[in-house]
């Protein structure tokens, strides 16, 4: 009897720790890779993921409304394919001319308790869209950010600027980390994200900053207390040699404009700049 009950623990031990299934692997590798809507990354109605390689951007549709899948501009759409071509429409159309046209990918369902996906194929890139309908709100739009485009752009102007070694140099979107909250005022100089890569935090402000008076950063320390931080401006960017929990932007004197920046702890679910 302790034989066979030694066997049958053993058993269970080895089907414990038994290596997860091939289908197993995928359905965690295809949850990992998947980027879920977040409060901040909405601009207005507009969802903005940051695109990476590989991964899936989730979007959500309702029968009797458009969703709105908005490439950057420039960006031509070479093909479009779909799991589910028979309960969901899908076109595209275009908008803007020249340098600044842009495509955008229009879906529909038919009805709610749909899933399917999109592969959207650019003459830049590959986009993986699942979509899945619901009867509740639907998302008006989406569209993506291209960290490694603006890494580059801000290398060149690093460059043309300073005649020096690039801010981003060796930069991978892997590296990076949006996790930060712009909360506060809206002056025309709001900055639209804020991110860093471990070691440097990157503020980007609108291009009305060249135009502007730049405000000055503060970093607010644990008793409240705000004091200057050293950075650097680069196109329409301050660069922060440093990794900050809490800062504010602040401009005016009788009647100062504020807008705070503040890093926000993983797992958390505020995720993507405001």
């Amino acid at each position: 009897m302790k034989m066979l009950l030694a066997l049958s623990a053993a058993c269970l031990c080895t089907a414990a720790t038994a290596a997860p299934s091939p289908l197993q692997r995928l359905a965690a590798a295809n949850k990992q890779a998947t980027q879920e809507p977040a409060a901040q990354g909405f601009i207005n109605a507009v969802q903005i993921y940051p695109w990476s390689e590989g991964a899936i951007f989730q979007a959500y549709a309702s029968p009797g409304v458009v969703t709105d899948l908005a490439l950057q501009p420039g960006e031509a759409l070479i093909a479009v394919a779909s799991g589910d071509t028979a309960r969901w429409i899908i076109g595209d159309t275009t908008s803007g001319s020249g340098e600044g046209k842009r495509t955008h990918i229009l879906v529909k369902p038919f009805s709610t308790g749909l899933t399917t996906n999109l592969v959207i194929t650019t003459d830049r890139r590959t986009y993986h869209v699942r979509l899945r309908s619901t009867a509740q709100t639907a998302m008006v739009a989406l569209s993506w950010i291209y960290p490694q485009d603006e890494l580059l752009a801000l290398r060149k102007a690093s460059a043309a600027a300073e005649q020096a070694a690039p801010v981003a140099a060796g930069l991978s979107v892997e590296q990076l980390s949006f996790n930060y909250r712009i909360d506060g005022e809206r002056p025309s100089w709001r900055p639209t994200r804020a991110f860093d890569d471990g070691r440097q935090t990157y503020i980007e402000f609108p291009e009305s900053l060249g135009v502007g008076e730049a405000p000055p950063l503060f970093l607010i320390g644990p008793n409240k207390q705000a004091e200057l931080v050293n950075y650097r401006v680069r196109g329409r960017y301050y660069v922060v040699d440093r990794i900050f929990d809490v800062a504010e932007l602040r401009l005016g004197t009788k009647k100062q404009q504020i807008v705070r920046i503040s890093r926000v702890a993983d797992g958390r679910k505020a995720r993507r700049p405001s």
